[in-house]
């Protein structure tokens, strides 16, 4: 199946953000009353589901808005310095040119996105940003991007790194590819079924047309 339309995830997937997140949520864990996460503990959690984290975590779901919110806004100061995952950059122009629009849905802060995809000299190739607030909300910005975009489901695929990405594609009805160099273990991934697993940034142009 060649795809026509790819909407990216942002943190792990195009961005390698999981140890400056790391950080960041350390330094408000203090504020929260929760307990940092060491480097270590950081391939335990690459098992987990949201739920399972939250869980693991103690983080009770109502501190989550804050967190996120607040997390996204300390990112903003070195968002620009951070760095794309590798082989992106030399895939990005080249699968671009082989589809009919691009776009990146997040959770993170589309300020933070748009910055960053300019500091690598990638904002041009993508035809919009759109967030949302909501650590379980991508569903629903997916089905409106398809009906934006005029798109059978089957033309669009949404592209992220986390055991979240694959159930809100599902719940949209959108194929998914499920990236495995981001925060979910590979195993993980493969557990909730994708349509596609990916190992290298290469492998989107298989999923392309000519």
């Amino acid at each position: 199946m060649a795809y026509r339309t790819f909407i990216f995830d942002f943190d792990g997937t195009l961005a390698d953000t999981l140890e400056e997140s790391r950080l960041i949520y350390n330094r408000m864990a203090p504020d929260y009353g929760l307990r940092e996460v060491g480097q270590d503990e950081l391939h335990h959690l690459r098992h987990l589901s949201l739920k399972e984290l939250l869980d693991h975590l103690d983080i009770p779901k109502r501190r989550v808005p804050s967190l996120l919110a607040r997390g996204t806004a300390l990112m903003r100061a070195n968002i620009s310095k951070l760095q794309l995952i590798p082989g992106m950059a030399e895939v990005l122009p080249q699968l671009r040119s082989r589809t009919r629009s691009f776009g990146i849905l997040t959770s993170n802060a589309t300020a933070n996105v748009d910055l960053f995809l300019r500091a690598h000299g990638l904002r041009d190739l993508f035809d919009f940003i759109s967030s949302t607030s909501k650590l379980t909300g991508k569903a629903k910005h997916l089905r409106a991007i398809r009906k934006t975009f005029s798109l059978d489901a089957d033309e669009m695929i949404y592209v992220g790194d986390e055991i979240r990405d694959i159930k809100a594609s599902k719940k949209a009805g959108v194929p998914v590819a499920a990236v495995t160099w981001g925060f979910n273990s590979a195993e993980s991934l493969a557990g909730e079924s994708p349509e596609h697993i990916l190992t290298r940034p290469d492998e989107f142009l298989g999923l392309a047309g000519a």
